[in-house]
């Protein structure tokens, strides 16, 4: 099912615009969209554009309170919701992604035990995942987090150890 999104569109616009190089453009874009969505808007909108805000943050702080953001809106996406974008959604598809994000995030921060927390709930989201090209670059993104964790602090257990 196809609708005629025009917020979508301005995030995809923007998300375009983000991967040509166009980074202080895209995070204007986000920006003005963000104003206008936030904190009551579509939760698919406020996800999407959330998560790809973060991307473009020099402080990890900021990075951090974006990828939250993007993690609270997903919370209230409907897979039906999901689908009127592109009928091959799931929200739960989405998880594996934010949760390596925050992981992500929280190391770099020196945060540990958040990292730890959220790397686990990624990997107990990886079912979500297709056996495609973004499922495979997610899994291995997982991984290679697993193994720096554990390398930092080779006593500390992982469900997904590589060693």
């Amino acid at each position: 099912m196809t609708t005629d999104d025009k917020t979508m569109k301005r995030i995809e616009e923007a998300i375009s615009m983000q991967h040509t190089g166009d980074l202080d453009g895209a995070r204007h874009r986000f920006t003005e969209i963000w104003q206008e969505i936030a904190p009551n808007g579509d939760p698919f909108h406020r996800c999407v554009l959330a998560h790809y805000m973060a991307d473009l943050q020099q402080d990890p702080q900021d990075e951090l309170a974006w990828d939250l953001h993007a993690l609270d809106a997903a919370a209230s996406v409907t897979d039906d919701r999901a689908k009127q974008h592109d009928s091959s959604l799931a929200i739960r598809g989405f998880y594996p992604s934010l949760h390596l994000n925050l992981a992500a995030d929280f190391h770099k921060l020196g945060d540990t035990a958040q990292a730890r927390t959220h790397l686990t709930q990624a990997q107990e989201h990886l079912d979500a995942l297709n056996d495609d090209a973004y499922g495979h670059g997610i899994r291995s993104a997982i991984q290679r987090l697993a193994s720096q964790l554990a390398e930092e602090d080779p006593t500390t257990p992982m469900s997904n150890k590589t060693k």
